[in-house]
């Protein structure tokens, strides 16, 4: 073995030297030539960079150019191939935000596929020929979901709360419990949300207690709304109370206001009946007597991102003709991709069937713990190079969804012998498709649970592969 150089940096190759060598033209795959010299290029500073910092640590010419071209490669599969592409999902959480959040039903796809091919029916009139409302399909479809007078959609929750209270109550005071002043995913806070919407939100109650006094006490000749906020992403238990939607809602027309109720996830189901207690359904609430419902639809409903904005036709007639419409509507996508799934909605036994979230959701844990146990017996057949057990756990629903609920599982979990849990996760994740795992107490762990049809062979082989040469990066992307 060649002894190493005294100054490292006199051994990293030239970048002509790189682009010539087989393994960068394998990679590249006729990829821009000015692609594939910016990634060499940055992958040999990398390798600066590292040995700047660790002089004593250099290795060999020969293992340092391997390094550097593996760097390389990586570089130019990511440079030029989608970014926005599959993954595999092996930590149990169903609605993963940085992961797609809602698996898209197999009928959604199809409609995607088979309808937006082409041209296709976005807001004409078959018989007229005229002009129509974008969401008349799918307000079509909410009045008979949920009994709602009428419905509309924009591109997120947040932009339906948005423009709910910008319609509603724009330069007055909207009342709001202290304990649902959220904190949405990406540091979007409720009290910015409803600043930037043209409202004065008006705290009333504790973090734990708010009483229906809290709330008629805080009624001025300026208030124009209530505004109740579903906690989907956290919960607090012990002492505490909130006022009930019903509640809330006689104490808002005793004073002719606008009772809003932001519920988050959007279930069209009773997750009661499936073991997920206290998860507001959109119908309940407008049966409670809220005048305005929002929620996502890219979660409990299992679609695209989406905010639908329900409740009473003349709020939701003021808020379609409100200018901020024009910048939070949506395109055809999202409205193909909804309409297919609210349709698997109108058979409660189709939708656990079909709409993958639920599934998942609803997946048995004798199904789940037979899948944890072939996939643990073959890698230990294909490999000694780590401990292969299997263990109960919890999966998750995420999202902000569920919070309070971990549902039983059986996890594999993998502890490598010959290299760290960190550097066999990361294999993973450079593998094609990547596969995301979890880490605890090094092991990687590996939950069926999130796994489609199909995805277990391919993490047997990543894992297997990884294990046996974790290096191997001009294989992967």
């Amino acid at each position: 073995m060649a002894a190493p150089e005294k100054n490292p940096l006199r051994m990293i190759p030239s970048v002509e030297s790189l682009l010539a060598d087989d393994a960068i033209l394998r990679a590249s795959g006729g990829a821009a030539h000015r692609i594939v010299v910016d990634c060499v290029r940055e992958a040999i500073e990398e390798a600066r960079k590292t040995l700047a910092g660790k002089p004593d640590g250099a290795a060999t010419a020969e293992a340092l150019r391997a390094s550097i071209l593996r760097a390389a490669c990586r570089r130019i599969r990511t440079a030029v191939g989608p970014h926005h592409r599959r993954v595999v999902n092996a930590t149990g959480i169903i609605l993963h935000s940085g992961l797609g959040r809602a698996v898209l039903a197999p009928k959604a796809l199809h409609a995607i596929q088979s309808e937006l091919a082409g041209y296709n029916l976005l807001q004409v009139d078959v018989e007229t020929g005229e002009r129509t409302k974008r969401d008349r399909r799918i307000e079509w479809m909410l009045q008979r979901l949920t009994g709602a007078e009428a419905a509309t959609l924009v591109n997120n929750n947040a932009a339906g709360t948005s423009i709910a209270l910008n319609t509603i109550a724009k330069g007055k005071e909207v009342i709001v419990s202290r304990g649902q002043l959220v904190e949405i995913g990406g540091s979007f806070r409720l009290p910015d949300v409803m600043a930037a919407s043209g409202v004065k939100m008006v705290e009333v109650g504790t973090t734990n207690k708010t009483h229906p006094k809290d709330y008629e006490q805080a009624i001025t000749p300026d208030t124009a709304a209530i505004l109740r906020v579903h906690p989907s992403n956290y919960k607090v238990v012990g002492f505490t109370e909130e006022v009930p939607v019903e509640r809330l809602a006689e104490i808002a027309h005793a004073h002719n206001l606008a009772m809003i109720d932001d519920i988050g996830s959007g279930a069209l189901l009773d997750f009661a009946r499936l073991g997920f207690p206290d998860e507001p359904m959109i119908q309940r609430s407008l049966q409670a007597g809220a005048d305005i419902v929002l929620c996502s639809t890219d979660k409990l409903i299992g679609a695209s991102q989406g905010g639908l904005i329900l409740g009473k036709a003349k709020f939701i007639e003021a808020i379609r003709k409100n200018p901020m419409v024009r910048i939070l509507r949506v395109g055809k996508l999202t409205l193909a991709v909804l309409e297919a799934t609210l349709g698997l909605f109108f058979d409660e036994a189709t939708a656990l069937k079909e709409v993958p979230t639920l599934e998942m959701l609803t997946r048995g844990l004798a199904a789940i713990a037979a899948e944890a146990d072939r996939i643990a017996a073959a890698l230990r057949d294909r490999s000694d190079a780590a401990e292969v057990t299997t263990a109960d756990g919890a999966s998750q629903t995420g999202g902000g969804s569920l919070p309070a609920r971990d549902i039983p599982t059986r996890l594999v979990s993998i502890a490598p012998r010959r290299m760290t849990a960190d550097a066999l996760a990361l294999a993973l994740r450079r593998h094609e498709p990547p596969i995301f795992a979890r880490i605890r107490e090094g092991a990687v762990l590996l939950d069926p649970r999130t796994l489609r049809e199909g995805e277990a062979d391919i993490v047997l082989e990543a894992v297997a592969a990884a294990l046996q040469d974790p290096s191997k990066g001009c294989h992967a992307r």
